[in-house]
This record gives C-alpha cells, sequence and structure tokens, in this order.
C-alpha cells in the first residue's frame, strides 16, 4: 500500500483536520471536559469480561485526570483492523488511537496518516528511556522515523504438560520441529493428544509458517519480492496442517478452533503442548487443573526436514501492540497524555495481572525479571526477529493466514490435498507480490 495517489490526496485533508486544541488545567494540565477520545483496540477473545472492566476503569481514570472521555470500539480480526485503517486513511476521520499489532505497524506507518513521533512528543510520554529498548524496534523504519509507541510485548512460547511428558520418559521438549513431532506422536493417547493448535484464529497461523520459512532461510519478503511459493514454505505448511490431517496430533476439533480454546484444551489436560502462545496464556493456566504442572519452553528453532538451522534462529516474530496517533485528531496532546497513562508503570503492571501481556514500560518489565515461570518468554524475546517493514506486510501475512483458511474444509475431512495446498500457495504468492508492487 505505498501513499498512492487516492491516500495522498486524503492526507491534504487529514493536514487540514490536525491538530491539538486542548486547553489547561486538570492532573495532567489539560482540560479535557466534553471531549471524548476514541481508540480502536482488537477484541480479547480470551478475557473479554476482564477487557471490559478494563475499558470502564481507563475511562473513568483519564476523566479523572483531564475531564475527558475514553470511547473505546474492537476489531475481531486482522481484515478487520486493515479495513478500519484504510477506512480511516481514506476518510480523514475515525479512532484518535489506534492499537495495532506490531506487523500491521509498517502499514500505518505507509500511509502517512499517524503521528510521526518527535522529540516534544517522546518527553510528553516521558521519554524513549521509558520503553524496553527492545520494543521499539518496529516503530518505524528507523529510530529517526518512528509512529508506533509500545504498549505491550508478547513473544511467543511453547506451554507444555510437565507431568505428561515426566510420564511418557521425554526430559525436555523439543528443539526441532520434526522432534516435536515425535514427541507428539509419542503423547497421543485416547482423548489425549500431543499438541493443541487453533487452527481457525486469524492471528496463529501464520506465525507458524513464517517461523519455520525464517528458519529454514526464506525470509518470505526480501526486496520487495515474495517468496511464499518457496519449497520450504511448502513444507512449512505440510507440516503445519499434517499435524492434524495425517499425523493425527490435534484433536479433529482443533479445525474450528480459535487462540482460546487452544488454550482451554490444554488447559484442561487434554494436550500435551501448547505452541505458539504468549504469557496471556498464564492467567487461564494458573486458574485450570493444569496450575502447577505445566511450564514454558522456547519453540523449536531447526525447521522441519532439517537437522539444523540454515536460516534465523528465531523464536518468535518480534509481537505485541503499538499505539499510534491519527494525524486526524483535534485532540493530539490529549492522545499523548492517554497513551502516557496506558504505557505509566503502574498500568502496565496491572495489565499485565489481568491479561497476562508484558509490559513494554522499563520500569513495569523490571519488577518481572525475577519471575523463573517466565524466563523462556524473556528468552525467546531476546530471539525474536521482527517481520519486513513494508507497507504490504499486512496483506502478505493475510496471504499467508488465506491458505491456512481455504484449506479447512479438506481438513475437516481429515486430508490434506498437496495439489489444492500448492495452487493455493500459488495464488497467496500472487496476492502477496500484487500488493508489494502496489506499495512501491
Amino acid at each position: 500500500m505505498k501513499r498512492v495517489s487516492i491516500i495522498a490526496a486524503s492526507l491534504l485533508l487529514l493536514a487540514a483536520c490536525g491538530g491539538g486544541g486542548d486547553d489547561k488545567p486538570g492532573e495532567t494540565g489539560l482540560n479535557g471536559a466534553g471531549k471524548t477520545l476514541n481508540v480502536l483496540v482488537q477484541a480479547n477473545t480470551i478475557y473479554p469480561d476482564q477487557q471490559r472492566a478494563w475499558f470502564t476503569e481507563i475511562n473513568d481514570k483519564f476523566k479523572a485526570q483531564t475531564g475527558a472521555e475514553v470511547k473505546f470500539e474492537t476489531f475481531a480480526s486482522p481484515n478487520d483492523e486493515l479495513t478500519k485503517i484504510q477506512t480511516s486513511v481514506l476518510s480523514g476521520q475515525g479512532p484518535d488511537i489506534y492499537s495495532l499489532g506490531t506487523t500491521f505497524t509498517p502499514t500505518a506507518y505507509a500511509t502517512g496518516a499517524f503521528l510521526e513521533l518527535k522529540d516534544d512528543d517522546w518527553k510528553k510520554l516521558g521519554g524513549k528511556d521509558a520503553f524496553l529498548p527492545s520494543t521499539l524496534g518496529i516503530s518505524g523504519p528507523d529510530a529517526e522515523h518512528q509512529v508506533g509507541i509500545p504498549f505491550t510485548s508478547r513473544p511467543f512460547v511453547m506451554a507444555y504438560n510437565t507431568e505428561l511428558l515426566k510420564a511418557a520418559g521425554i526430559d525436555k521438549p523439543a528443539t526441532s520441529w520434526d522432534e516435536l513431532l515425535v514427541q507428539a506422536k509419542q503423547l497421543t493417547k485416547g482423548d489425549t493428544y500431543g499438541l493443541a493448535v487453533a487452527y481457525a484464529d486469524g492471528f496463529d497461523p501464520w506465525k507458524f509458517i513464517w517461523a519455520m520459512s525464517v528458519q529454514a532461510g526464506n525470509p518470505l519478503v526480501k526486496d520487495k519480492k515474495a517468496s511464499l511459493n518457496d519449497p520450504v514454505t511448502l513444507k512449512a505448511y505440510q507440516t503445519y496442517l499434517g499435524w492434524l490431517a495425517t499425523d493425527k496430533v490435534v484433536n479433529p476439533a482443533a479445525v474450528g478452533w480459535k487462540n482460546a480454546q487452544a488454550i482451554a484444551d490444554f488447559g484442561a489436560g487434554k494436550a500435551a503442548f501448547l505452541p505458539m502462545v504468549s504469557a496471556t496464556s498464564k492467567v487461564t493456566l494458573d486458574k485450570s487443573s493444569v496450575a502447577g504442572k505445566y511450564a514454558y519452553a522456547i519453540m523449536p528453532t531447526v525447521p522441519p526436514g532439517q537437522t539444523s538451522t540454515p536460516g534465523v534462529g528465531a523464536t518468535s516474530i518480534l509481537s505485541g501492540d503499538n499505539l499510534v496517533v491519527a494525524k486526524y485528531t483535534k485532540n493530539k496532546d490529549l492522545a499523548l497524555a492517554l497513551v502516557k497513562l496506558l504505557t505509566s508503570p503502574e498500568q502496565q503492571e496491572s495489565y499485565y495481572k489481568t491479561f497476562g501481556e508484558l509490559p513494554t514500560n522499563a520500569t513495569a518489565a523490571k519488577k518481572l525479571q525475577a519471575d523463573p515461570a517466565l524466563a523462556p518468554i524473556i528468552d525467546s524475546a531476546s530471539k525474536a526477529s521482527g517481520t519486513p517493514f513494508n507497507g504490504a506486510w499486512s496483506q502478505v501475512q493475510l496471504a499467508l493466514v488465506n491458505v491456512v483458511v481455504q484449506s479447512i474444509p479438506a481438513l475437516k475431512d481429515g486430508k490434506l490435498d498437496e495439489a489444492k495446498l500448492k495452487q493455493l500457495i500459488a495464488d497467496g504468492q500472487k496476492a502477496a507480490q500484487d500488493a508489494l508492487d502496489k506499495s512501491k
């Protein structure tokens, strides 16, 4: 999505609409009485009740500080997320603040419709030093051009049932995807399966394909060229889909599972491994039947079919959420004040306790370092790798997911149609390259 003419034209309107006409006083020195900030965030399907309570809490606290109201709206999928960005950019109106997955930050940056943070803006947020340096890694194309303010950090790991592994004589989780399959087969017995995987989740599937591909040396996008049709990426899809279709190490019902259902299945003791989860799962698992009987480990870094890692030994994408402020907002200073509240040590610590999202605030994050349960998650964060900073990446990501979406009908029948899979990947390659071509 380049700064195409239709978007460029709309940005002239955005510039005219932008500004921050905030008055004085209040706890923050701002008077927002009678004003409302609109904030777009992802719907939390794991903790929906807690999220609604959090909306109320933040509104109450910010109103006490500034007199302004905060109104939250949610998106349910990456498609919804992308559509909302595009619609708001073209119309010059919409949310004042967006909470975007880090992989969508390049798309937001490419539109030119979001506040590029200057030194004065960072000062209003407490300075860049208030944030963990690693979380700023995908805030913009470089340190001088950033739109994303780190809100949450979400490195991915693999949870495993310590009792099931011990009973099977398995000392530790596998470090290669092939070895993980061997262990999963060994642990699949009766109504207990080796793996819990959310095949119908709109956010999870592509991350498996990305990880296995970059580990095998295929970055998927390089120099604005897509390579979804690389043999190692085909192998990644065969591995991921094969767990359910041919290897039978995943509950057949998982073909319709979202992330929350996979976590619940593992929490019920019905699966030995739960790959591609973050610390958000800890809140649920600590209240489940596997409390005290599970641990986290970094995910395999040796790609399928290989005994070493020829590519990048990424354990996770550089994952989390960034907050971006729309240029068209008429309340820039209020928006930055709300972001400062959301990224304050107190709020970040409270958010972690409620949702399990790791803080990006350096002070809040330091308090968690002593928790041994989080050691593998912190280790994964240090070995995470960023996705390409390209405005078309969100569409490449959707193309990767669509291959899985279109494979689900066959998966429901317990099949993996190789010819169909190759065609779906070819279609994904075309969609990804078309998006990249338009982003030039």
